[in-house]
């Protein structure tokens, strides 16, 4: 990567995706082959993210607010595919680093087992109580009338949501972050395409409203589920389920659960905190939920990028530890967090100086645009924090030690950001500025005790 000529060969080398050994590679070359078309992914999720809300704000505030509900409780469903999607990244990647591709087969047909299990099971419970988990976050009867069905039509396809996650983790453990790119590309551009069209009409269709939002994102995200399942049995790649991977083994999935666990524990503990923010926010009506859900999609905007950039990381230790070359692992996550920090340095500016017109775009209510652009002023006040504290995290996760995320999590965002939010909202009278505050100082605050946590190595000697 001597010019910009050769750098731009590799990008392009990441995007039509090769298997490679990243045990041996050059440390550099390995972040940008893997993190290209991870960012790549997360730009296409975080494309998803603006357009939906684009298109959904022209539904009104009611319908703005009816997603950003919605969104808080699959947070939670979000949890487990993430936790499950992390186990998947840290046993298939120590596999293909020891050079195991058929445990590596055993491994990720035990990980779609025990994924569906609890895809399907959440998915009915959260369909059935559709209504009650509504009201509990604070919907009135306006809300539950227009926002229930679209609701239910996203927890009933829980299960495309899961694989979605979950077979992209696996895909990232194995080096093969091209394919998770692709398969999210056309899961979510099928989304885009449809999103207009189901939501609107067209010619005779006069269009399903805030449930064609639904349909179009169950129907988006299948097509991606299709096209993970062929690569995955179609017997061309070195990771592969064939007909002898196809037996159940107790023993593997519960190791798999015991992974997942500390995954599930820090993206649960992480969204029960957003969901008590959102529900402390919620009270202070609906052009404040609307500003902020147009905020966190912004938001979500500039950090999926910025994940995508650190799941780099999390394969780089996973696949370097299983070759026992613990040092590479560690030289790997520290680029890879300088890397990111200058990302987010950008993104702070970006937000800074035009996050109000940003919220301009997705709302003409000016009580929305208000509370939306100072979300986005102070929350970014803590960015490049937020990069450092990304690559640690993703570097305990790609190790399979989940259970340091988890009790910085639980320290830092319950038994800090929540009192600390509701501190300065209500009980001090600062509103929802107050809450972006608490955003801003908390998250900061982890991602430097995350790094002080990771300097100390014993990351280095988990066994998974």
């Amino acid at each position: 990567m001597n010019n910009l000529k050769d750098f731009l060969q590799l990008v392009w080398s990441a995007v039509k995706g090769k298997e490679q050994d990243f045990t041996t590679l050059g440390i550099r070359t390995s972040i940008v082959l893997l993190a290209v078309p991870m960012i790549l992914e997360m730009m296409m999720e975080s494309l998803f993210a603006v357009v939906d809300i684009f298109f959904v704000g022209r539904l009104g505030p009611h319908a703005l607010a009816t997603v950003g509900l919605t969104e808080t409780v699959l947070m939670v469903i979000y949890s487990v595919g993430m936790g499950v999607s992390i186990a998947a990244t840290a046993l298939v990647a120590r596999r293909v680093g020891e050079k195991n591709y058929h445990e590596a087969g055993n491994v990720t047909y035990q990980l779609l087992v025990t994924g569906a299990v609890l895809a399907v099971l959440m998915g009915i419970l959260a369909t059935w109580f559709a209504a009650d988990l509504l009201s509990l976050m604070g919907a009135d009867a306006a809300l539950l009338e227009t926002g229930l069905r679209y609701a239910q039509i996203i927890f009933a396809g829980n299960l495309v949501i899961i694989m979605l996650f979950l077979i992209n983790g696996i895909f990232r453990g194995a080096g093969q972050p091209h394919l998770a790119m692709r398969a999210l590309w056309l899961a979510n551009g099928a989304n885009i395409v449809l999103d207009p069209l189901l939501i609107f009409g067209i010619g005779s269709f006069d269009g399903l409203g805030l449930e064609g939002a639904a349909w179009a994102t169950t129907i988006g995200r299948s097509l991606g589920v299709v096209y993970q399942f062929y690569h995955l049995l179609n017997g061309k790649h070195l990771l592969n389920v064939g007909r002898d991977n196809l037996v159940v083994s107790l023993a593997m999935i519960r190791r798999i659960l015991s992974v997942s666990s500390g995954g599930m524990g820090q993206y649960l503990i992480d969204s029960a905190s957003w969901i008590f923010l959102t529900r402390i926010i919620a009270e202070f009506g609906s052009s404040a939920l609307a500003g902020y859900t147009i905020a966190f999609r912004l938001i979500v905007f500039a950090l999926l990028p910025a994940w995508g950039l650190s799941s780099a990381a999390a394969t780089l230790v996973g696949q370097n530890l299983g070759a026992k070359k613990t040092k590479r692992a560690e030289l790997a996550v520290w680029l890879t967090a300088r890397y990111n920090m200058i990302f987010m340095t950008a993104v702070t500016l970006l937000f800074l100086f035009f996050g109000e017109y940003l919220a301009a775009f997705f709302a003409k209510d000016i009580a929305v645009i208000a509370v939306a652009s100072e979300a986005l002023r102070i929350i970014t006040l803590g960015y490049v924090f937020f990069g450092l504290g990304m690559v640690m995290v993703q570097a305990f996760n790609g190790a399979g030690d989940t259970r340091t995320p988890s009790l910085i999590n639980i320290v830092v965002l319950w038994l800090i950001e929540i009192p600390l939010a509701y501190l300065l909202a209500k009980t001090l009278g600062f509103g929802t500025t107050g809450i972006f505050v608490a955003i801003a100082f908390c998250h900061s605050f982890h991602a430097l005790v995350s790094w002080w946590l990771f300097r100390r190595g014993t990351w280095k000697v988990v066994k998974v």
